[in-house]
């Protein structure tokens, strides 16, 4: 069964108000069924309780409720002036309103397309409640409302009503109305307190930059000098934060997700900004370290080749102090020299066997009452050696600055100084009057009454050690160039240099004179013959040679390896090791007394005495102390001992 929907039709009685529509619109055929007037909307708040809207019939405008009020009010006081009594022609259309409006319906088309809201075309002014939840049934009469006050009323200014993007409204007047938001620099929200730089113009909130200038004092827009006195305060209407997005809807979920992918695409180009910049940093500076490497091993590799060519150099070309005579190593010692040398060992060696003790010589006992008492301040930083001269009372002590000087132990104080020498002083010795030292740049000076008198430079290197021969007339020197060498003070000359296949690094004359002693620094300690310069013998020890003393009864050699903690002892008749003494301490420096019987060591700890007993064969431990030192002599009968430590400060050991 077919049919067609225009003949469709409803049999039901129409409502009261869709009749009243019909009579005053024209119809159901009329042109506003499909386009009815929209009523006038408040924007609705979520926090907007559900309340009644107030229009003005008049212009159709939206009025608040005290406006609604305040006319009602105003619509309900008593007129002042007389009304005209009503002819009958009046009551009777008062009787009949709606065949009244039938009439004006039929005959003037044209004042209904002129009326602005629902209702009569009246002049008075009215307002209708729409959406209270009521419906007034149009057939009921209105009530009459009396006449208003005849008063002439005041023209009210217009306002137009807009929406910002929070949603509050803003009264824009006929004027143009301009609205300015700053926004802080730092924190991108709107000031509380605004302030400005002078440097950059920019705002900020005051609290947050005056955190940011305590702890960097920079602008952070432009990195310059900024202090709090820099800052304008701006005077700013406050401005209302718009309200955070509800996240109710797709359109603002899109808004937010925009706004974070902007925020983390800017961050991952920052981040990759940053990355690139540290990369580039890091290459140079691997290319910079790289470099530097390859120049230090080239550098120490021919510092290594000038060394090991210089160690094998055979000719003695070391000048002398007035800048003649060379000798050829090999030839050994000069006739007057060998001569010097051959007397003095006959002379030594007749009498050792038979020398006693002598009589004032300390004991064991006496040597077990020794305290120390520090004689001096620190005289000379970086010492590493102290010699005494005959009298025991000068003591000779050089240091890092390279300026030597003598030292009274009786006296306790300075009494000369010589120098300097420009460099580091490494040791020191007396020969008679005549004070010896030598040096890091490979000299070795001789000093008289404070004046220098002759001046060698044989080595290439340093000079590790010097040594001083029985006869007073020959000093040794060795170096870390492997050579050694020895003066001849009458002539001032270089009489002997050897080269060793290691650097040397102590030194000691035999008691006799006819041998000495070279420390190396592959630790091997070689003999040789002071006459011909020839190799007699060597021992070897477990490291590098730290100090060497010959033992007065011409058999014993006392030795020490660097870092170590006991001393060597080996017998030159056999050249076997008979004793190892540990003193449980690091030990820098040995001396063996007179008598040979008490052998003295120093070293970071402390200083230790032992004792060789010729009648028990024994060794015992007279003294230990715990003041530091880097070197000691004895001093006159062994009465007393004398040492003294890195910072140039002298001790002294004697009977308390």
């Amino acid at each position: 069964m077919s049919f067609n929907a225009k003949n469709l039709s409803y049999e039901s009685n129409e409502p009261n108000f869709l009749r009243k529509l019909k009579s005053q619109y024209g119809g159901i055929d009329s042109a506003h069924r499909n386009r009815p007037l929209e009523r006038p909307r408040k924007h609705k708040e979520m926090d907007d309780e559900d309340e009644p809207t107030y229009v003005d019939e008049d212009n159709g405008d939206t009025i608040s409720r005290a406006e609604y009020s305040a006319l009602l009010t105003r619509n309900n006081e008593p007129s002042h002036q007389a009304t005209p009594e009503k002819t009958s022609d009046e009551r009777s259309k008062n009787e009949c309103p709606a065949e009244e409006a039938d009439l004006a319906s039929s005959t003037n088309s044209q004042n209904r397309q002129q009326l602005a809201a629902i209702g009569s075309a009246d002049k008075k002014r009215r307002a209708k409640v729409i959406g209270d939840g009521s419906e007034k049934d149009d057939n009921q009469p209105e009530k009459a409302i009396p006449a208003r006050d005849q008063k002439p009323r005041k023209k009210r200014k217009k306002v137009k009503l807009s929406f910002d993007d929070g949603g509050e409204e803003v009264a824009k007047e006929n004027k143009p109305f301009h609205l300015l938001i700053m926004l802080c620099a730092i924190s991108g929200e709107a000031p509380q307190v605004p302030v400005a730089s002078r440097k950059s113009g920019t705002v900020f909130e005051k609290r947050l930059i005056e955190a940011y200038i305590s702890e960097n004092g920079k602008d952070p827009v432009t990195d310059e000098e900024l202090s709090t006195d820099d800052l304008v305060d701006l005077k700013s209407a406050r401005v209302v934060r718009p309200r955070p997005p509800t996240l109710t809807s797709i359109p603002s979920l899109l808004s937010v997700f925009q706004n974070e992918w902007d925020a983390l695409a800017l961050e991952t180009y920052n981040l990759r900004q940053q990355l690139a910049q540290t990369r580039q940093e890091l290459s140079t500076a691997l290319y910079q370290h790289d470099a530097a490497v390859r120049v230090i091993a080239r550098t120490s590799r021919e510092r290594d080749e000038a060394r090991d060519a210089l160690s094998r150099v055979s000719v003695n070309g070391a000048p002398t102090s007035n800048g003649d005579a060379m000798q050829v190593d090999g030839e050994g010692l000069s006739d007057s020299l060998v001569a010097k040398v051959e007397a003095t060992q006959e002379k030594l060696s007749k009498t050792r066997r038979k020398r006693a003790v002598p009589e004032d010589w300390a004991s064991d006992e006496t040597i077990q009452t020794f305290k120390p008492r520090q004689v001096s301040e620190s005289l000379y930083p970086g010492s590493r050696s102290i010699s005494l001269d005959s009298s025991k009372d000068l003591a000779l002590v050089g240091g890092i600055d390279g300026i030597a000087g003598l030292f009274s132990i009786s006296q306790k104080k300075l009494l000369q100084t010589f120098g300097p020498a420009n460099t580091a002083i490494t040791d020191g010795i007396w020969a008679g009057q005549r004070a010896i030292i030598a040096t890091a740049n490979g000299s070795v000076k001789v000093f008289d009454n404070g004046a220098e008198v002759s001046s060698f430079a044989s080595h290439a290197g340093e000079v590790s050690a010097l040594a001083l021969h029985p006869s007073g007339d020959i000093v040794a020197s060795v170096g870390i160039d492997k050579s050694y060498a020895f003066y001849d003070l009458v002539s001032s000359t270089t009489a002997l240099q050897t080269y060793t296949n290691s650097a040397l690094t102590a030194a000691a004359f035999h008691p006799d004179g006819h041998l000495f002693a070279a420390g190396g620094a592959d630790g091997q300690i070689k003999v040789f013959d002071v006459k011909s310069g020839s190799n007699a013998a060597n021992f070897d020890a477990s490291g590098p040679i730290q100090c060497l003393s010959f033992s007065e009864n011409g058999t014993w050699l006392a030795a020490v390896v660097r870092g170590e903690t006991s001393i060597a002892i080996w017998n030159l008749r056999n050249t076997a090791q008979i004793k190892s003494l540990d003193t449980g301490n690091q030990i820098e420096d040995i001396r063996w007394d007179y008598t040979g019987q008490f052998l003295a060591a120093v070293g970071p700890s402390g200083l230790v005495v032992q004792q060789y007993s010729k009648a028990t064969k024994e060794w015992s431990e007279p003294l230990r102390s715990a003041v530091p030192a880097v070197a000691v002599e004895w001093g006159l009968s062994a009465q007393s001992l004398v040492s003294l430590n890195g910072d140039g400060c002298i001790t002294e050991y004697v009977q308390s």
